[in-house]
């Protein structure tokens, strides 16, 4: 049932959320509507649930959980500067987190990023563009701009070099 209510409608709510009380509707709606599955806590589970779930198995080394870990508010705050689209390094379009507009995560939308993810993944524009060959979803190191600069000296960098021509 979930994976009918990540449709593209749902993908838009979530968009459109801060523009439109009928996108806030919808994406409570779909949120808040039950998988048909019953949760570890004995509890029915929600599309929010599976979504958090998700979530979380997209970053499970990272975050040092295993699988069924529901994401938390630090979970995805922690991670989300970890998504890139296409390609990573200092071009701020690429981040997905800033090109969606997100730049504070907390216990207010923390599942609207995380649901922003995946319906993205499953019926947004990143499906599209992998259907027709264009920008990925990649997970990278953290957001270069909030590294100390300790921790960007220290990245681990490997050039990539191809018959005849120079590093990159």
């Amino acid at each position: 049932m979930a994976n009918n209510l990540i449709d593209r409608t749902f993908y838009e709510a979530v968009v459109n959320f801060s523009r439109s009380e009928q996108a806030q509707e919808t994406y409570y709606r779909v949120m808040n509507a039950e998988t048909g599955r019953v949760g570890a806590s004995g509890r029915p589970e929600t599309v929010r649930d599976r979504i958090l779930r998700v979530y979380a198995m997209l970053f499970c080394d990272v975050l040092g959980v295993e699988a069924g870990h529901i994401a938390t508010a630090e979970d995805v705050e922690a991670t989300a500067d970890r998504l890139y689209l296409g390609s990573m390094g200092f071009d701020p379009r690429h981040w997905y987190r800033m090109r969606h507009h997100f730049p504070v995560i907390d216990e207010d939308n923390y599942d609207r990023f995380a649901a922003l993810v995946i319906a993205d993944l499953n019926a947004g524009e990143l499906k599209e563009a992998a259907v027709t060959g264009g920008d990925m979803l990649l997970v990278g190191e953290l957001n270069p701009l909030s590294m100390t600069a300790q921790q960007r000296r220290e990245q681990k960098v490997s050039a990539v070099t191809f018959k005849g021509e120079q590093p990159v």
